[in-house]
């Protein structure tokens, strides 16, 4: 293998600095590893716009408000460089807790508005840990693009909010969520599913689709949304932690279909968290 695997921010930087001095530019991705097609998808979107592609791994203890969660994420660095490198990126940033937090780091970036409610009402302190270590990859990398998926839409538009809030020179890509055939969101998370759970996980994305479909169509949110939430329970999800209609453009809630929005859902899955989101044209 020869994609080069650098862990610390001054070799990042020399080696950025390198390629601005050929004049490229450059895209980043930043991940927690455990690559899928999903990630590899950001890769390629990242060639679209930039001469060089940066993957960041790094597995954030900053935005994990369950250590269970945590310490159950998956790790596979080697297998995670050998995907990036067929997928065409040009180095894996994978630095260590000590570089990335290093004795005495006293900062964090904090976002309001855009995560209030949604994964923000569920997950204390997530969205700080994900707005310092985002905020950090940004200025470590110097890149001009980062790709993000949409899976994460609320996160997607909260690393917006920092970037642009920061004046970070950055543009933030939202790329198209990457499904399963079977419908499911390509998430790290689906590793931890059992072959019973795995055969349930699909009706989320299902169950989002009809009800997309309804809104659509002019029926009313309150009947859809009862109705989508008993229909995720029966088809064997122990607990939808919400469903909700946001808008597109700002993630404010709404209480009818009257404008472009998102129908966005995170439900329990036996000991899995899953998270899903899909369009809503407005009625």
């Amino acid at each position: 293998m020869t994609l080069p695997i650098v862990r610390t921010v001054a070799d990042l930087r020399d080696t950025v600095a390198g390629w601005r001095g050929e004049g490229a530019r450059v895209a980043v991705v930043p991940t927690m590893g455990a690559l899928h097609a999903g990630h590899l998808s950001l890769i390629e979107a990242g060639l679209d716009v930039a001469q060089r592609v940066i993957v960041t791994l790094f597995v954030n203890p900053r935005q994990f408000n369950n250590p269970g969660d945590l310490a159950a994420y998956p790790r596979t660095e080697q297998d995670d460089a050998v995907k990036v490198e067929a997928a065409g990126g040009h180095l894996l940033y994978a630095p260590d807790g000590d570089e990335m937090y290093p004795e005495g780091f006293a900062t964090a970036v904090s976002v309001a508005g855009v995560t209030e409610g949604l994964c923000g009402a569920f997950r204390p302190g997530h969205f700080d840990g994900v707005s310092t270590v985002v905020s950090k990859l940004f200025l470590q990398t110097g890149a001009d693009y980062a790709m993000f998926g949409e899976k994460d839409f609320q996160q997607l538009h909260v690393v917006r909010r920092m970037a642009r809030d920061l004046d970070i020179p950055i543009r933030v890509i939202g790329c198209p969520t990457v499904r399963e055939a079977d419908g499911l969101a390509m998430s790290s998370r689906n590793a931890r599913l059992s072959e019973e759970e795995r055969a349930v996980a699909p009706r989320l994305a299902h169950a989002l689709t009809v009800a997309s479909a309804r809104l659509t169509a002019g029926e009313g949110l309150d009947r859809v949304l009862v109705e989508t939430r008993g229909a995720i329970v029966d088809a064997g999800f122990r607990e939808v932690e919400y469903l909700e209609l946001r808008a597109e453009e700002d993630l404010a809630p709404l209480a009818t279909a009257d404008r472009p929005a998102r129908l966005l859902v995170a439900a329990w899955l036996g000991t899995v968290r899953l998270i899903d989101n899909v369009p809503v044209a407005a009625a």
